[in-house]
């Protein structure tokens, strides 16, 4: 059985294809869909199925444009409704890639028409499950999401149906199945979930918590809801994009990549109230940026954080990036639902510096700078990580304000006096920094290395505790 993860990206997800005598599928692709039809050419194959396991909250799927180019068949698991043709299959019905099947099993829990998809060889020879968000390496999908969508789907419903599916579908199932999970560490869709991308079924019984054989459905559904935080915002707007359809992002790319001058994007920013949003490097940004723009690195974990932080995905946004990773950005959008770009800054912020026209800059400084500071001037500091982090270890007298819940605490940051931004390493703080720059607040600094280098110095420390989720 040849199984591949072709392509990793934004939240670590993956998309699988496999191919036998000229017909191929692919699983839950992304949102660029070249890469399958790439391999299909070098394979000398025809896709044949988009397989999707679920409507993704936390990306726009590829399958509408890989339908089209491709003129696959998508298929979705049972109870599926949506808005476009596409085959709505029965629990247990069998699809045919070549000498290969693929089974069918429906497994209700992170939404009700989650599917598990089984992987039968030439020989009839079980070999694996790619099992979307119903199973991860170490974890199991969060079942608070669909109620954005469908409001008397309360996470404690769906909790039980996972835990019906796990035990009735997925835990009968042989020991030597190979697991393909849709994501891995750093994912928002579920709470611990492993670096590792595949496991055996087998070894997963033994070491994953949520397929714990002595586990009651109570017990289970109260060891899944704790520590589950507000999921993104963007997340329920994905869901109805892969549910209603969206533009094709060719047409996107066309209107994004709007080359424009200094003079130019500054004017088209002030008549259309675009967003300037600075994908640089935290370093590069701090040394100087155009005003009232926002700074999202792109090598990081760009698409959560816009989907966190600009709560209007139809939001117009002009680039400013460095030279070649405009269409990289413009991508990267898209693949959570921002296709509103609508150009970018030609030559990027040289170009813009070198016009002669207005940029700010934020004050840095290094873990040992605010170490001798705080022996006589002692700033308040704010931590703008997570709560899991927070709580697992932070400076003492810091408070914890997580970046994502910036914009309702607004009031906390002062205005007459200094303060000091951190976060783990200096991503998400310059994120921060922007925002506030944007409000109008000017007497702060952002430290350079975050907490990692914090946590070298003898400034004092909470007693470090083991985060008990990641989200």
């Amino acid at each position: 059985m040849k199984v591949e993860q072709i392509y990793t990206g934004c939240l670590a997800h993956a998309a699988y294809y496999i191919e036998s005598k000229g017909e191929a599928a692919v699983f839950d692709p992304l949102r660029e869909v070249q890469p399958y039809l790439d391999r299909a050419k070098k394979d000398n194959a025809k896709i044949k199925y988009v397989f999707e396991t679920h409507f993704h909250a936390d990306f726009v799927s590829g399958h509408l444009d890989l339908q089209k180019k491709a003129n696959a068949n998508i298929v979705f698991g049972p109870g599926a409704k949506p808005a476009y043709e596409a085959i709505t299959a029965e629990d247990g019905q069998i699809f045919e890639v070549g000498d290969y099947k693929v089974k069918v099993i429906h497994t209700p829990g992170h939404t009700m028409e989650s599917t598990t998809y089984l992987l039968i060889d030439e020989k009839g020879n079980e070999h694996g499950i790619i099992t979307g968000d119903t199973l991860f390496i170490g974890d199991v999908g969060r079942p608070d999401l669909a109620q954005h969508v469908v409001s008397e789907l309360t996470e404690e419903k769906l909790a039980g149906h996972l835990f019906d599916s796990l035990r009735n579908k997925i835990m009968p199932l042989s020991d030597d199945l190979i697991v393909y999970p849709n994501h891995g560490a750093g994912s928002a869709c579920g709470k611990m979930m492993s670096k590792e991308t595949t496991d055996t079924l087998g070894n997963q019984k033994k070491v994953n918590y949520a397929l714990r054989a002595d586990m009651t459905k109570e017990e289970f559904i109260k060891e899944l809801l704790t520590g589950l935080t507000t999921p993104p915002g963007y997340f329920p707007k994905n869901v109805l994009m892969n549910i209603k359809g969206y533009e094709s992002l060719d047409n996107i790319m066309d209107r994004a990549t709007t080359p424009y001058s200094p003079q130019a994007i500054e004017a088209v920013a002030n008549e259309t109230g675009a967003l300037v949003l600075d994908t640089r490097d935290a370093a590069d940004f701090a040394k100087g940026f155009i005003p009232n723009s926002i700074n999202i690195g792109l090598e990081g974990s760009f698409a959560q954080w816009v989907g966190e932080m600009i709560p209007d995905i139809k939001q117009e946004i002009l680039l400013v990036t460095y030279d070649g990773k405009e269409e990289e950005a413009i991508t990267r959008l898209s693949r959570v639902g921002y296709d509103n770009t609508v150009g970018f800054l030609k030559g990027g912020f040289e170009a813009w510096k070198d016009s002669g026209k207005e940029f700010e800059m934020v004050n840095r400084i290094s873990a040992t700078e605010l170490e001798k500071a705080m022996k006589d001037e002692r700033p308040l500091i704010i931590d703008v990580r997570k709560k899991s982090e927070f709580d697992s270890e932070h400076l003492i007298g810091a408070v914890n304000i997580p970046l994502n819940e910036i914009n309702q605490h607004l009031a906390e940051f002062p205005k007459d006096s200094t303060f000091v931004l951190h976060c783990a390493g200096g991503y998400r703080s310059m994120i921060a920094a922007s925002i506030l720059k944007q409000r109008g607040w000017q007497d702060f600094a952002d430290v350079e290395g975050g907490f990692a280098d914090l946590a070298k110095t003898a400034l004092p420390k909470s007693e470090y505790v083991c985060p008990s989720t990641m989200l």
